[in-house]
């Protein structure tokens, strides 16, 4: 057995204190920390927050050297049991770190427990100590003998369960007879938790009939750990519990609209991290099915893993009645838009985003709008157009590719071999080298022909001043408009706009919106523009486009659609 014993007393510390006894070590015993918490694509460093670690064999202290980065070998000579104690500092608001203060805890395995080289398979367990008074503990693992003892399976399982620790508020549901909890810290008085509750049940329910039709789900348990703050959006999937993160805004109230926009985001949120307990955490890519602690594991799979699930985020609040047809094609033209709006479509394909995320996707910067493209954005919309391809061509609906699926895998590993074999089975050939295409390619995705074979006319607004410019900006009634990014190809990009310019004067006007400049742009000829760069005022002139690009997305129902898509979008949309 591993045993962990967190102290979480250290509250005005920001600190929780770790010891763990080794029954039986290897000589010389190597132990590690995880650089990444898997479902987070990113290298996080959590060793940088451990400090004091020290060893002891029968009460004699015993030298530990640091091997690199996150790696330590204990210089013990016997396998005696080995006693480990280390510190680590908790401040990170965030789902997938740790956090300490005086309101609450927080934690994920992967910041607090070194993994035991070698006895990675052995049983281990965590026993919870110096908890303030009045605060309640929530998590997924299995309780063990004792108060506050937890055990897992194995060290994969150990770190698969974050823990909620303060006075939060504890809701539950079921869903085929299966409990769900729901755990919720920092909430505001006047909560609607009752509201929450009935509304993530129907989200769950619709995922589980997706998934299994009237079967039993393969989940036990199930825990949600929604931390509410003044800022901050996120959530971390597990095979058993999710954390997650949202405005106490967004949180139902009393006297709230069943329609707020901000709470249907965090719904969407919720069905987001549900699913991925199917797709992603047991229906997994190959490459993840054994997890590499100490580096990145790339996959080429997270348009389907991630996009499909972002696709289904939307699709779930429709079944689930939480919005209706027209608000859920609103929800789906803003992917559309995003896609749309960023020039890196045309350079990244989604399947090198999926690959890249690890030093792309996590880590944006001013030109990522021009080099690379959102794979949970983009990949939804590849699951549109794979959905309306499916319908198009006989009975099969994407949903019954995700169960086909499942039932190849047995809810396990797959490939992309394995995805177009399926989309083969189901839809044909072309449809399966047409995915190919919208995947490993650059090329537009078949989107008004897919919408229009679901009776679902596109459109476009037109331009912003700042679209038809080639730009995105900040503004400010204090500081006035601030350029974060200059779209590849744009007029603003061939006048010599650069990220980070406050964008003082058009034509000779101060402005505090970019839009208030359309009343006293020239009709024609140049644009005369005064801007503050690094101190220096700089005067440059920018020509319009000649062609206006494309505004914001619409997507509306067609009023009299030909029989056959008006039966599709019935089937897709509802009656």
């Amino acid at each position: 057995m591993i045993d962990y014993t967190v102290d979480c007393s250290a509250t005005r510390a920001h600190q929780f204190h770790v010891q763990l006894r080794i029954g039986k070590p290897a000589v010389g015993q190597v132990l590690s920390l995880p650089v990444w918490i898997p479902g987070s694509y990113m290298v996080r460093e959590f060793a940088r927050h451990l400090s004091g670690l020290e060893a002891s064999q029968g009460g004699l202290p015993v030298a530990v050297q640091q091997l690199d980065k996150a790696t330590w070998q204990v210089a013990n000579a016997t396998r005696k049991p080995l006693r480990l104690r280390y510190t680590v500092y908790a401040l990170e608001p965030s789902v997938r770190a740790a956090w300490l203060d005086a309101q609450r805890g927080f934690f994920n395995g992967t910041s607090l427990f070194l993994r035991v080289q070698g006895q990675e398979q052995q049983p281990h367990r965590v026993r919870l100590r110096g908890l303030p008074s009045g605060w309640q503990v929530a998590t997924s693992m299995p309780t063990g003998r004792g108060r506050q003892v937890f055990e897992a399976g194995g060290y994969d399982d150990l770190v698969d369960h974050p823990f909620e620790l303060g006075a939060f508020w504890r809701g539950q549901f079921k869903v085929r007879n299966i409990p769900h909890e729901f755990i919720v810290a920092g909430a505001w008085p006047g909560f609607d938790g009752e509201r929450l509750l009935a509304d993530s049940q129907r989200l769950c329910e619709q995922v589980v009939s997706l998934w299994h039709g009237a079967g039993k789900p393969p989940i036990e348990r199930y825990v949600v750990m929604l931390n509410a703050s003044e800022h901050g959006y996120g959530g971390l999937e597990h095979r058993a519990s999710t954390a997650l993160m949202a405005t106490r805004r967004d949180l139902p109230r009393r006297d709230q609209p069943a329609s707020d926009d901000g709470y249907t985001t965090l719904l969407g949120l919720i069905g987001h991290e549900y699913f991925h307990a199917w797709n992603v955490k047991r229906l997994m890519p190959s490459e993840l099915a054994t997890i590499d602690y100490t580096r990145e594991n790339t996959t080429e799979l997270l348009w389907f893993f991630e996009g499909f699930t972002t696709y289904y985020e939307d699709l779930l609040l429709l079944r689930a009645g939480r919005v209706d047809a027209a608000g859920y094609l609103r929800l789906l033209a803003k992917a559309v838009q995003s896609v749309v709006a960023s020039p890196g479509r045309q350079v990244q394909s989604v399947a090198q985003a999926s690959f890249d995320a690890w030093v792309k996707y996590y880590r944006p910067d001013e030109n990522s709008p021009n080099a690379t493209i959102n794979y949970y954005t983009k990949g939804a919309l590849v699951a549109l157009c794979l959905d309306a391809g499916l319908r198009a061509r006989g009975k099969a609906t994407l949903d019954d590719l995700m169960r086909a699926l499942w039932r190849h895998s047995e809810g396990g590993p797959i490939t992309e071999a394995d995805i177009l074999a399926q989309v083969k089975r189901l839809g044909g050939v072309a449809l399966a080298q047409a995915l190919v295409q919208w995947v490993h390619g650059t090329d537009e995705l078949p989107l008004t022909q897919a919408l229009q074979g679901l009776g679902v006319a596109l459109s476009f607004d037109p331009p912003t001043l700042a679209e038809y410019w080639g730009l995105r900006v900040s503004e400010s009634a204090l500081t006035g408009v601030t350029i974060k990014h200059v779209l590849q190809g744009g007029a603003a990009q061939a006048a010599g706009l650069a990220p980070g310019d406050e964008l003082w004067a058009v034509a000779g006007w101060r402005l505090r919106r970019l839009e208030d400049a359309r009343a006293w742009l020239p009709s024609t000829g140049p644009v005369p523009l005064l801007v503050a760069r690094d101190q220096r005022v700089l005067a440059l002139s920018l020509q319009p486009p000649l062609a206006a690009p494309k505004g914001t997305a619409r997507l509306a129902v067609v009023a009299t659609p030909r029989a056959a898509a008006l039966a599709q979008r019935r089937a897709w949309l509802g009656g």
